[in-house]
């Protein structure tokens, strides 16, 4: 197979995404086995290389195929307004909202063209991106949007090494996502359960192909409650909802078993029992797995036509455009990806046309957060 091509997007001008983007071209060697270029305005992903002093050049493209060899070469493919150049460091700016925006239009075209391998996205703020008029919450849904599925899952990972004792490392899938906490329970549903047990398995099966481990992923369905309800004392939703969706799941034979408290669960995924956990909303996930490795987690979006990873930390604008940003994140991203590429499920049919580029991702997806 010829090294996978991956797009990597600056994200928000305002924050460190242009930082960590070019900081990953020091580390060059990190990412030997795939071909990356960048998508963004070629003059902030040149103050990027200055401030980090990099002995790079910045090159523009016009298409993929253009992609220039060597580590002292960044190829870069201009999209979006030339107001991004003017994005003040660390502020809320509608501009670097529509930059962050049109990079990740460019960038899923070019994956569900086929012209690319997959995409890793820099962040996005999502203020800015509001303030531009795009109603997503985040880069999640906007991808879904794009590609014309609703069934989604945010799934984070860690690879194996000191932190994770795992075969090929730990993912957390999540069965929701962003909202607030008091809108969980009326969002959980067997169903969500299920689409995001069957997408955790399917993902770290391809780790454990990628790390030529044979047999079937082990994958674990956190709790809601506290002692996974207790019987029912504390809460009546795992009998209810968790139960039926781990039953219908064994059902369909995926390896998939709980639902277990999460407070334990955790503990014997990072010790190696797991492959994957699904956690029943953000932060029972985020928190778990950031606090084992923040900066080497990544952030891989489930249930899409196309392969997307991302750095699992936001903008950070009190450390923007500093020179101090950890690029470690990125690093992990585009592995993963190259990864991820290279065991690829088989393509599923086109995806359904998305909706209308005027429509708020809540009117379109009622069901789905």
């Amino acid at each position: 197979m010829q090294a996978p091509l991956i797009a990597l997007t600056i994200g928000d001008p305002a924050g460190i995404g242009p930082e960590v983007v070019a900081g990953a071209w020091a580390w060059r060697n990190r990412f030997p086995a795939c071909r990356a270029f960048v998508l963004g305005h070629p003059v902030i992903l040149r103050r990027a290389v200055d401030l980090l002093r990099l002995n790079v050049k910045v090159v523009t493209i016009s298409s993929p195929e253009e992609v220039c060899e060597g580590d002292d070469v960044i190829s870069c493919l201009p999209c979006g307004s030339d107001e991004a150049v003017d994005v003040p460091a660390a502020v809320v700016d509608r501009r670097g909202g529509q930059a962050a925006y049109d990079a990740t239009v460019c960038a899923a075209r070019l994956a569900l063209a086929g012209q690319i391998d997959a995409i890793v996205t820099a962040p996005l703020n999502k203020a800015a991106l509001h303030a531009a008029g795009h109603a997503f919450p985040g880069h999640t849904e906007l991808l879904a949007h794009l590609c014309g599925v609703q069934q989604v899952a945010m799934m984070l990972y860690l690879p194996r090494g000191e932190s994770i004792m795992g075969r090929a490392g730990l993912g957390v899938a999540h069965a929701t996502l962003h909202m607030a906490l008091r809108d969980v329970i009326d969002h959980l549903q067997v169903e969500r359960i299920l689409a995001s047990a069957a997408l955790a398995c399917d993902v770290a099966q391809r780790f454990l192909q990628a790390e030529q481990i044979q047999g079937a992923p082990n994958v674990g369905v956190c709790a809601l409650n506290p002692h996974a309800g207790e019987g029912g004392l504390f809460g009546q939703e795992e009998r209810d909802i968790i139960v039926p969706a781990v039953n219908r799941a064994q059902a369909a034979g995926l390896p998939v078993t709980g639902p277990f408290p999460a407070d334990t669960l955790f503990a014997r995924a990072r010790a190696g029992e797991f492959d994957a956990v699904v956690a029943m909303y953000h932060d029972q996930g985020h928190i778990a797995l950031k606090s084992l490795d923040m900066y080497r987690a990544v952030n891989i979006t489930l249930g899409l036509p196309i392969i997307r990873t991302s750095v699992a930390h936001g903008t950070a604008f009190d450390l923007a455009w500093q020179g101090r940003a950890e690029v470690n994140g990125m690093l992990a991203a585009i592995r993963a990806a190259e990864l991820l590429a290279r065991h690829r499920a088989p393509r599923s049919a086109p995806p359904r046309a998305a909706a209308s580029e005027g429509t708020s991702w809540w009117d379109a997806h009622p069901g789905i957060s």
